[in-house]
């Protein structure tokens, strides 16, 4: 299937931005929904953002939505998650991950995604 690879993680201050970016290879890029997942240290892998094929559609966890933007740009086979107001509480392993189906059923099987990148590591400092 596709491979994935995440960089953009960081040391940033309470309040600052970084982009994390995603780049897969392994087959045509715009086959895939795209999402974004973090997990905390000692806390469960939690959902960030989701993005369809085509970059029509997007979703946020609540808590994120306003902050956080996640894009697409298919000539380059990268998804981009833009963090913007960063908490310290948003420190955590940032993953990227893809799957065939379409955004609708991803959400109806709660973000069961096929295939995961190994992550990049955000720290947010007070």
């Amino acid at each position: 299937q596709v491979q994935l690879v995440e960089s953009g993680g960081g040391l940033v201050q309470a309040g600052g931005s970084l982009r994390l970016s995603c780049t897969a290879s392994g087959r045509t890029f715009s086959s895939y929904t795209m999402g974004w997942f973090r997990q905390a240290p000692g806390k469960e892998r939690e959902f960030v953002a989701v993005i369809s094929q085509s970059g029509g559609i997007l979703r946020y966890e609540e808590s994120m939505k306003g902050r956080f933007s996640i894009s697409r740009d298919n000539a380059k086979n990268t998804v981009y998650l833009q963090m913007d107001s960063l908490k310290p509480e948003d420190t955590a392993v940032y993953y990227c991950a893809a799957d065939l189906r379409s955004l609708s059923s991803i959400i109806g099987s709660n973000y069961g995604m096929d295939v995961w990148g190994k992550g990049t590591l955000v720290t947010v400092s007070s």
